[in-house]
């Protein structure tokens, strides 16, 4: 038998924390530029292949190593080579950059590439940009539809408005349309007149993100009580969106925009001695690795090394466990759940912290579901073209929460959560809320 190591059995490459990576044009247009650092050190093992859930379910899409490396090269060999259109299956999951033995940053490539094909190559006139720019633009739908929320929920779930959808946007008419809250986070933050807690050592500012304003306010309510419960102030700095929905869809100007605003806003809080936390782990994950890696803006590795997911900071600053350990839940909570870790919780190396932080925590359990992309992957799963791949992708999870004990689902992600509950039809709750119920009377 070979000593040789089971290529998918490599160590996860270390989270970048912005220190590492210097912002890079991937397909720059100087002639003279050195090949880049990354390509060179991917020495075509395909573990980012084999890894890859697209390319699991999608015999024609080339895999990352082809959208990365391999794209990167041609670029150089050929001035008037055009990007793949097949950038665009890939879902930014990256579960590539997890599993790449070498730690070539494959994402930054992928969003670097999928940028260019969007810039020069796609029809602004076409269907999918305009549906990819409405869907990578959430935050702007969802201020509007939060102003007057009963009626965009009626009509978003309408069954004649979801047909003209999927006919004029291709957006499948298979999925539930999230509810948008009668009151957003930010209207409950300034009726409560913000802060119940101040501290001059112990302070954060919480990045909400464009999910937990509209859409589940429980979520950021349930983190505010919390931190204050554990003694810290919290800051809600204004904020745009993190711009993970636009890396996806190519779209880096409406991205850097956002994350000029960011960079500004949430430094400014560092400077008063906050750190950054968020309770998306796409959030936190584009604040101190997306943003590093394509952008050039002054403190963005300063805000890298600040931002934490919300509840990896409690398990790092606070004794929450401890805390857990002798609390009990009961009432609506005391169940048994099943438990999805997000890719990009992986990506960051948080993909065991509910596990562990529930696991002596009496009135509950929960199991962890398995190691599957949940197959939605932000706005991928909201485009019809990619909707039976999602689902193909999601069926191995929903699989596994059907066969375990919980019928109630778990996870940090808002988009995975509205995957389970579509796959499985069961009520999803984040790991905060749990929390909550524990620790806050």
């Amino acid at each position: 038998m070979s000593d040789a190591r089971d290529p998918t059995q490599f160590d996860p490459v270390v989270p970048n924390t912005g220190e590492e990576y210097e912002p890079l044009e991937v397909f720059p247009d100087d002639e003279d530029f050195d090949l880049r650092p990354g390509a060179d050190s991917c020495y075509k093992c395909s573990t980012c292949d084999t890894n890859c859930p697209v390319a699991e379910v999608d015999d024609d899409f080339p895999g990352p190593k082809f959208q990365g490396p391999e794209q990167w090269r041609l670029k150089q060999t050929d001035d008037d080579y055009e990007i793949d259109p097949s950038i665009s299956e890939c879902s930014n999951c990256l579960r590539c950059d997890t599993s790449c033995p070498s730690g070539v940053n494959l994402a930054q490539m992928h969003n670097t590439a999928r940028g260019e094909y969007v810039d020069n190559q796609m029809s602004k006139l076409s269907v999918k940009y305009i549906r990819n720019r409405i869907l990578a633009n959430y935050r702007t739908s969802a201020y509007f539809a939060s102003m007057f929320p009963r009626t965009a929920n009626f009509f978003m779930n309408f069954g004649p408005v979801r047909w003209a959808m999927e006919k004029v946007l291709h957006v499948p008419s298979e999925r539930e349309f999230p509810e948008f809250a009668t009151q957003t986070f930010r209207q409950w933050w300034s009726e409560r007149g913000g802060a119940k807690v101040h501290s001059d050592d112990k302070k954060i500012a919480y990045f909400h993100g464009c999910y937990s304003n509209y859409n589940t306010p429980e979520v950021a309510k349930a983190l505010v009580r919390i931190y204050e419960h554990f003694g810290y102030e919290v800051m809600v700095p204004p904020q745009k969106c993190s711009g993970t929905p636009m890396f996806a869809n190519g779209m880096l100007d409406d991205a850097r925009r956002h994350a000029e605003t960011n960079v500004e806003e949430l430094t400014a809080a560092i400077e008063e001695g906050a750190d950054v936390v968020a309770s998306c782990t796409s959030c936190s994950m584009a604040l101190r690795n997306e943003y590093p890696e394509l952008f050039d803006i002054d403190g963005i590795d300063d805000l890298a090394a600040h931002t934490y997911d919300a509840v990896e900071y409690l398990r790092i600053h606070t004794d929450v466990r401890q805390e857990l350990e002798a609390a009990e839940v009961s009432g609506e909570l005391e169940e048994e759940f099943a438990y999805h870790a997000p890719c990009h919780a992986r990506n960051q190396g948080l993909e065991r912290q509910a596990i562990e932080l529930f696991r002596d925590l009496d009135g509950v359990a929960v199991e962890d579901v398995g190691e599957s992309c949940s197959g939605i992957s932000g706005t991928y799963g909201w485009k019809s073209e990619k909707y039976e791949k999602s689902m193909e992708i999601g069926s191995e999870m929903f699989e596994h929460m059907e066969e375990s004990e919980g019928t109630t689902g778990m996870t940090e992600c808002p988009t995975c959560a509205s995957q389970m509950e579509h796959g499985t039809g069961y009520e999803v709750r984040h790991p905060l809320e749990l929390i909550e119920a524990a620790l806050i009377d």
